[in-house]
């Protein structure tokens, strides 16, 4: 299982570890992933995910999952998370209709 974010595909970062004297070693930041399951309010669904920490706190400030995937551009998302939108795109267009 990668070590991804579900939403928004973040991955590890490589990096440094540098001793007193400076030698430097390679090393991962790797992402705080979480396992959490988010409602979709316009599908009446829940969707399990592994999403960064820091993703789920902008989620919890867009106002749920349909805010963050609405006001999130596509190139950023994941497949998952593209399809997810796409279905809610058309449940609010069918409900306004």
């Amino acid at each position: 299982m990668s070590r991804r974010c579900d939403l928004l595909d973040t991955g590890p970062m490589s990096g440094h570890n540098v001793s007193h004297s400076n030698i430097k070693t390679n090393r991962r930041f790797n992402v705080n992933l979480c396992n959490v399951s988010l409602t979709s309010d316009a599908l009446g669904q829940r969707f399990k995910m592994r999403i960064a920490a820091k993703t789920l706190r902008t989620v919890d400030f867009k106002g749920g999952l349909d805010g963050f995937l609405l006001g999130t551009k596509n190139h950023k998302l994941t497949d998952k998370a593209k399809k997810i939108k796409k279905q809610v795109v058309k449940a609010q267009a069918e409900a306004a209709a």
